[in-house]
């Protein structure tokens, strides 16, 4: 039976002028220059995503892919879950965005492949928050329970309180929102690095959340959900380890995450991810250093087929 959780269809971004962003580098702890000539390096995105694309289908998973031929300057192009979503019932949510060469992502072509292909009744556009700084990079930003309607949320200054609980409000979500800090007291620039919640399980890195009390009540709330946890450590999130998504495959569910991220599993972890969802390991070394990994390449699609 498929899952609320695990979308069968995602939206893929192919950038043909890919290169890590330094615009982002301040917050993103994540990042790292590219060492490949900028030739180089775009190439090798394109191939990454190219691969990663062909593989979701042969597991039976639909994508549907965009190319992104860089006349608008969006370096990041390649992580469209940012700045839009979509959910059951037909809505669709676009987002502000912390910085002017990310606003540039948003397309009217995916909306409208959207509403040619599903069942769309609304699209909520909070863009216009960018007007007064409040930002929210959608899944980045927040960590969707789609099964039992809570947004799991890092505090940043991608993730606005007062945009969180508009969001919150319209698409009947509970916002749990938690502050975090690395090794270097910086904050976590995006949840979806750190934490992922799939249909039978989720991986969280409960080291970078600050507060005890509210690292406890972040995981009650998951086990109430059904989910057992998996708490991954500091290093294993420096591996991209909680960058992943839950999707509907052929043959059931499975867990596309990055290569580097599969090999930091430990195996008593991939025991239990493996019961309910098989691993799918995808080569995106190059993408990576833009700071980002496999679950920020999938904006997934939770709408009803026309």
């Amino acid at each position: 039976m498929r899952s609320v959780q695990a979308p069968a269809t995602v939206v893929m971004v192919r950038p043909h002028h890919f290169h890590p962003n330094p615009e982002t580098a301040a917050d993103n702890a994540f990042q790292r220059r590219a060492s490949a000539p900028e030739a180089a390096t775009a190439r090798a995105a394109h191939d990454e995503v190219t691969h990663a694309a062909n593989a979701l289908e042969q597991a039976g998973v639909r994508v549907h892919m965009f190319d992104d031929h860089g006349e608008r300057e969006t370096p990041d192009s390649v992580f469209p879950n940012n700045w839009f979503s979509t959910h059951r019932g037909g809505h669709v949510a676009l987002y502000p965005m912390a910085l002017e060469s990310r606003r540039r992502e948003r397309r009217t072509d995916v909306i409208e492949m959207l509403k040619a292909e599903y069942r769309v009744q609304d699209v909520i556009d909070y863009s216009g928050l960018e007007h007064d700084g409040l930002f929210l990079e959608g899944t980045g930003a927040m960590v969707l329970d789609h099964i039992a309607n809570v947004a799991y949320t890092a505090r940043s200054q991608r993730a606005d309180p007062v945009a969180l609980e508009r969001f919150c409000t319209h698409f009947n979500f509970e916002p749990m929102a938690f502050s975090t800090a690395d090794a270097q007291g910086r904050a976590v620039y995006h949840t979806n690095v750190m934490m992922c919640v799939a249909t039978e399980f989720a991986l969280v890195g409960f080291e970078l959340m600050r507060d005890a009390q509210r690292r406890d009540e972040v995981r009650a709330r998951l086990e109430q959900s059904g989910r057992e946890v998996i708490a991954l450590d500091a290093r294993q999130i420096g591996e991209f380890a909680a960058n992943a998504l839950e999707l509907s495959g052929a043959d059931g569910r499975v867990l596309a995450l990055s290569a580097r991220a599969a090999a930091s599993l430990r195996p008593a972890q991939r025991t239990v991810i493996e019961r309910s969802a098989r691993l799918l390991p995808l080569a995106v070394p190059t993408i990576e250093l833009a700071g980002g990994s496999i679950r920020c390449m999938l904006a997934g699609v939770h709408l009803a087929r026309r």
